[in-house]
């Protein structure tokens, strides 16, 4: 929705002011992100709840990681699909920008060796900082319309500055991918989603829940 609002429009300020509708929908309807999951489980695990062990946590994120991957390709597939006319048509302009993305969050990276691999793990730090602190700050209130504005803000911030998201990652580069990207299931893996998912790690337990814990 974000990006089709961006190239339909030519501003991906609308993009991102649209974009944190996901989120808020993930966390008011209390589903599992792993973004979130990486901020608010070790803070438990530092308490001393017992339902929450190190193996516990480690079991949660494994679950929920692989949950997102599968809906969040499972979405790419049918976009894709939606996209192309099941394959009969040319790929739209949203389409195009998608392919654009995919391979600007891999090859770029790529192209740029270690100091590429330092870049996205930083943005995948930067990325979960903010998202996270949108996941916490949701329990501030009670409020539907107070949790949807806490959860805006940090979330705009975020993808507006072009950092790096796990789950977000998880189905735009796939549906990049689907639609003609010139990336390989490696360099998915290699130059973006691994390097990112432990950066929002970093990002959501260190800057954001232990940080706040303690």
């Amino acid at each position: 929705m974000a990006v089709t609002a961006a190239v339909e429009t030519g501003s991906w300020l609308v993009g991102s002011l649209l974009f944190p509708f996901g989120l808020c929908l993930a966390i008011l309807l209390k589903t599992e992100i792993i973004t979130g999951s990486f901020a608010l489980l070790p803070c438990a695990t530092v308490e001393g709840n017992g339902n929450a062990c190190v193996r516990r946590v480690i079991a949660n994120w494994g679950w929920v990681f692989l949950g997102n991957l599968i809906g969040s390709t499972l979405y790419a597939a049918l976009l894709a699909i939606a996209l192309t006319t099941a394959g009969d048509a040319e790929v739209s302009k949203a389409g195009t920008k998608l392919i654009a993305i995919a391979e600007a969050k891999t090859n770029y990276y790529a192209a740029h060796g270690s100091a590429g691999m330092v870049t996205v793990f930083t943005k995948g730090i930067l990325c979960n900082w903010m998202v996270s602190l949108a996941v916490v700050f949701a329990f501030a209130t009670t409020s539907l319309t107070g949790k949807m504005i806490a959860i805006w803000g940090p979330t705009v911030l975020f993808f507006s500055q072009g950092f790096e998201h796990a789950v977000v990652n998880m189905f735009v580069i796939p549906v990049g991918m689907l639609l003609g990207a010139n990336v390989s299931v490696a360099g998915w893996w290699i130059w973006n989603q691994i390097p990112v998912t432990l950066g929002n790690l970093v990002g959501g337990m260190l800057l954001t829940g232990l940080a706040i814990y303690f």
